[in-house]
């Protein structure tokens, strides 16, 4: 049961003059991140005393209603979105995780995968630990419990040391807000500035959606710890090459954030400018799947100087079948998510640009789509490289035989998806986008593409699925 979702963190300085509703602005943070998960929420709060707790599965409208927030009173937040990439979620297996000792309180939010979960699992059962899910989660949380006679700061430092993989963290005690990010950096985590405190949150969206200020990214290998005292800071280990997950900039990130000092659109521009240099084609009009592949498409209509049309339209109320549990399930969805614009591509050679082709089911339909509206020609760029390799760190790409472009030319993907003709930007040209807004910032994991990974992992993590 692994997933790729989104966490946030608030902390608000106590005040005896006001009730502290730090519950509210982390489910206005869950709610932006909406896009991160949408099987489960949760929301855990702390007074200073007690940690109090609200899990459902749904999505954030769905799992927390008014009363909901205004019983969840407390200065510090921590918050959590999922999807499984399993399609058997479950109550048990919805964030935040807490742990109630008589040395205190624990809530965590995780978002990653550790690939190193079965040894971790096996040593805390050998010392008397006993499990209710499949999460690494919760192995996370209780290693830091197990040590947290230590100290609060001793304990994240042994756990974290501890646990191989890919992972943001957004922890929380009854007095304090913690958060961490492993030392390649792969999943992101950022802090912000409220006007009476503090947030940690997946994305700077986030904080833009409750009022905050961006402040930083955290950094690879970096854990804070916010309290009374304000925002410590130290290093958990040796630094590492930064090794941020592309697909952050590609399809996950919501165009208005920023990651790791870039913005995401700026980035979706930009690869699809590089896009149209490297496969130009002739053409009437240029368009964008919704939402990841817009930026992409006007970023290649303004370099190749062909016209930018809307083209598709999009039902806002169809969730991403890219999340969607089965087969079954995501082929359904593409069919009533996206209709075309006749008046757009009657007639017309259509350039149609998505950010990526990972099973290819909402590709082929769209080019359906398009034919059945008169395109006249339809070709498909994509604003990147093939998706070839299962990721271990997060991503719901969990085999091989899945993926379209692992067992398939590209022209065999062509014909399979039905266009006129196909490309993908290269891994250079990709890379080269990101270089030209941030030179210093460079680095990314290129393991789905390449099947090199920045960290080790056990085989195929004993046929668990990611």
């Amino acid at each position: 049961m692994k997933e790729k979702c989104g966490v946030a963190g608030i902390y608000l300085r106590p005040s005896e003059h006001e009730v502290f509703q730090a519950a509210r602005l982390a489910y206005f943070a869950l709610y932006s991140l909406q896009h991160r998960g949408q099987e489960s929420a949760g929301i855990a709060v702390a007074d200073g005393v007690r940690i109090d707790a609200r899990k459902g599965m749904g999505l954030v409208a769905e799992v927390f209603n008014e009363e909901d927030l205004r019983s969840l009173t407390g200065h510090i937040a921590c918050a959590h979105a999922l999807y499984s990439t399993s399609g058997a979620a479950t109550a048990d297996h919805i964030q935040p995780f807490v742990i109630r000792s008589k040395l205190g309180g624990i809530a965590l939010a995780h978002n990653g995968n550790l690939v190193n979960y079965e040894q971790l699992k096996e040593f805390l059962e050998e010392t008397g630990s006993t499990f209710l899910s499949h999460s690494d989660t919760e192995v996370i949380v209780k290693l830091i419990a197990k040590s947290y006679k230590k100290g609060l700061e001793r304990a994240l430092t042994d756990t974290i040391q501890m646990i191989k993989g890919s992972f943001a963290l957004v922890v929380m005690t009854e007095n304090a807000l913690i958060g961490a990010r492993d030392p390649n950096g792969i999943r992101p985590l950022c802090l912000g500035k409220l006007h009476n405190g503090w947030m940690l949150a997946s994305e700077s969206c986030a904080v833009d959606a409750v009022g905050g200020e961006f402040v930083r990214d955290i950094s690879p290998g970096e854990i804070v710890i916010i309290n009374d005292d304000g925002v410590l800071s130290f290093e958990f280990g040796e630094r590492t090459a930064k090794r941020t997950c592309i697909f952050e900039y590609v399809y996950f990130a919501r165009p208005d954030s920023v990651l790791d000092t870039i913005p995401v659109q700026e980035a979706r521009l930009r690869m699809g400018a590089v896009l149209a240099r490297e496969n130009p084609v002739d053409a009437d009009v240029v368009l964008g799947v919704p939402d990841s592949g817009l930026g992409a498409a006007m970023g290649y209509s303004a370099a190749s100087g062909i016209p930018y049309v809307m083209g598709i339209v999009k039902n806002k109320y169809i969730g991403r079948t890219f999340i969607a549990p089965t087969q079954d399930t995501r082929e359904k969805m593409v069919f009533v998510k996206h209709n075309a614009l006749k008046s757009d591509v009657a007639g017309k050679r259509v350039i149609i640009i998505d950010d990526s082709i990972v099973r290819g089911t909402t590709c082929k339909r769209l080019v359906q789509v398009l034919r059945n509206a008169g395109a006249r020609e339809v070709h498909f760029r994509i604003s990147s490289p093939p998706v070839r390799f299962p990721c271990y760190f997060g991503i719901d790409t969990p085999c091989r035989a899945e993926l379209i472009s692992s067992a398939h030319t590209e022209a065999e993907v062509r014909d399979e998806i039905g266009a006129d003709s196909l490309a993908f930007i290269s891994i250079d040209g990709m890379f080269e986008a990101l270089r030209s807004i941030s030179p210093k910032t460079y680095g990314y994991c290129k393991g789905c593409f390449t099947g090199e990974y920045p960290i080790p992992f056990p085989g195929e993590l004993n046929g668990r699925r990611l």
